[in-house]
């Protein structure tokens, strides 16, 4: 009896659910259908009925229709595209047109604009696309998408589509009323100069991605640059020539190309914001070759101004780069050129910075680069392991310093002075005063022998080869007294003469001497070897190495008593061949 009493309050609690349940169904419809569309009373009512030409049921349609009727110059019929619920009805019929003729402009001159890129469905939906990363928000439509973003100075303003819904009809893609109340800016900025106010109205037609007249105008104002870059050119150079030499011509001398090349950048610039403006392919290419050449020509500029300074501190603390220096000297130079090429990566890497923020490549491209980073990261690492195995083999000589700026090197035969260590080759200075370009990773490889780690002293020794009736004592005295006097050759007490071998006929004889560096060593060598030889030519010239015919039972080479023969008879001395 008591449980019969129950149910209808059971029923009243079911039904309950059941209300909510509706509820909450409901009111999550009407949210689904708000992240569909904008929801308005009206659209646009004080514009003339829309042409059947008109497709506004797509993002990519409505911007087609919108380029379509632009390029017909029907700007009463592209002003549809437009939301202009903003204006009044009347300032719609008034303005709408006028609003569309500018942005068609701004569209043509501001941003290169893909309307392959935008999409194709209704609601915009978000698609994940094969080979690419996943969309967290894939699968969710979409009431509202941007379409470019310009910059008036430094200020950015965004031009987007939204989907409206009036009441019960079909949505519609617009170009969004905050972007509208934006054209007549986006207009001044972008909008056409006055030189082209006085060109023909034929001249304005398109001819491929470009107008007639732009064919026409810019190569005549790419010769105008290019002479006013080679004007400065000119005249920097003669500037620097008008500096007495010294650092600031040398600086001067090196700077004329990147002078140029900003000069032309700026002017061109100036031109293209003040003058006569292009269309939005022209402009883009530009803006990015104008901001690579004036960030390169500043770096440039900065680089050249701190091998001027580097060059102005070796020759005041280090002079002719060689041995002859101290080390503190040699290694002070070496760090210098270690913090040139960190300056020279910061510089590189500031420049990649601010060009890439200039462009906005990553917008531009971004989907592309990344769906084609791992074949350009292979790419890359092929074509740059030499340069990169330069530059860390580079930055491995200035942290272990194995050689410094200066220091004399053996390196394949031959005698070379570091002049330089770079990021992918070093500097070498023969001894003949020419110059050998190694690269890094090439002179690492190879063993090299240092003369200049310890000390830059290099013991020498010189060989005669004379008759074994040459004094050998004499020729000791007389080397002490040459070598005595050559102002090269230190340590004398290291002076030494000894008899290193001989044969049947001969002796030989080395001298040895301790000079101050090689270089001054060979100098030393060659002096030496000329004095002893005048001295046997002028004093002994019996002391020839020749080949003897003994013909008497007086032989001096026996050492036995008797006449001495005479060194040049022909009938007891035979030259040796």
């Amino acid at each position: 009896m008591k449980a019969n009493g129950l149910w209808p309050a059971w029923m009243v609690l079911i039904a309950a659910l059941l209300f909510s349940s509706v509820c909450v169904a409901q009111t999550q419809g009407e949210e689904s259908e708000d992240n569909r569309w904008f929801a308005v009373d009206e659209v646009n009512t004080g514009l003339e009925e829309a042409p059947e030409d008109v497709n506004l049921i797509t993002p990519r349609e409505a911007i087609r229709s919108f380029q379509t009727l632009a390029d017909n110059e029907e700007f009463a019929a592209a002003a549809h595209v437009l939301n202009l619920s903003d204006l009044s009805p009347a300032e719609q019929r008034e303005q709408g047109p006028e609003l569309a003729k500018q942005l068609a402009e701004v569209f043509k001159r501001g941003e290169l604009l893909n309307v392959a890129n935008l999409p194709g469905r209704r609601d915009a939906l978000i698609e994940n696309t094969a080979g690419q990363e996943p969309n967290p928000q894939a699968g969710q439509p979409r009431r509202d998408l941007e379409i470019t973003s310009l910059k008036v100075g430094s200020d950015t303003y965004d031009i987007r589509l939204g989907r409206y819904r009036a009441g019960d009809q079909d949505p519609v893609w617009l170009i969004m009323s905050d972007s509208v109340s934006s054209i007549p800016l986006l207009y001044k900025e972008y909008g056409p100069s006055m030189l082209e106010e006085h060109i023909p109205e034929r001249f304005k037609e398109s001819l491929g991605v470009l107008m007639i007249w732009e064919w026409i105008a810019i190569p005549i104002f790419l010769i105008l640059v290019a002479l006013m870059g080679w004007g400065v050119y000119r005249f920097v150079g003669l500037l620097a020539e008008l500096i007495p030499s010294g650092a600031k011509s040398i600086f001067v001398g090196r700077i004329k190309g990147p002078m140029a090349l900003i000069m032309m950048s700026l002017v061109t610039q100036m031109v293209l914001d003040y003058v006569v403006s292009f269309s939005a392919i022209a402009m883009g290419t530009f803006r990015v070759v104008l901001t690579a050449i004036l960030a390169w020509g500043a770096a440039t500029i900065a680089l050249r101004l701190v091998d001027t300074i580097m060059l102005r501190m070796t020759r005041r603390l280090v002079g002719e780069i060689d041995d002859t220096k101290s080390r503190d000297e040699r290694r002070l130079l070496t760090s210098l050129y270690a913090l040139r090429r960190v300056i020279i990566l910061i510089t590189v890497i500031a420049v990649s910075v601010y060009v890439l923020s200039q462009v906005q490549i990553f917008e531009t491209l971004g989907l592309s680069i990344l769906a084609s980073a791992s074949v350009l990261a292979v790419l890359v690492g092929i074509a740059g392991q030499a340069m990169l195995g330069n530059i860390l083999s580079s930055f491995q000589l200035s942290l272990a310093k194995p050689i410094r700026i200066g220091d004399l090197v053996m390196f394949e035969g031959q005698w070379c002075y570091v002049e330089g260590i770079f990021y992918t080759f070093i500097r070498l200075r023969s001894w003949d005063e020419r110059r050998l370009i190694v690269p890094v990773t090439y002179f690492v490889s190879k063993p090299f022998e240092n003369l200049s780690v310890k000390s830059t002293k290099m013991y020498r020794f010189l060989e005669l080869t004379l008759h074994l009736s040459a004094d050998v004592e004499l020729l000791r005295q007389t080397f002490l007294d040459v070598a005595k006097d050559e102002e090269n050759v230190i340590e004398h007490h290291k002076l030494l003469c000894y008899v290193t071998g001989q044969t049947a006929t001969a002796q030989i004889i080395t001298f040895y001497l301790m000079t101050s560096d090689p270089l001054a060593g060979w100098v030393a060598e060659m002096n030496v070897r000329e004095k002893l030889l005048a001295f046997i030519r002028d004093n002994h010239p019996d002391w020839w190495p020749r080949d003897v015919m003994v013909i008497s039972h007086n032989d001096i080479a026996r050492g036995e008593p008797g006449k001495r023969s005479t060194p040049l008879d022909s009938a007891d001395v035979k030259p040796s061949e």
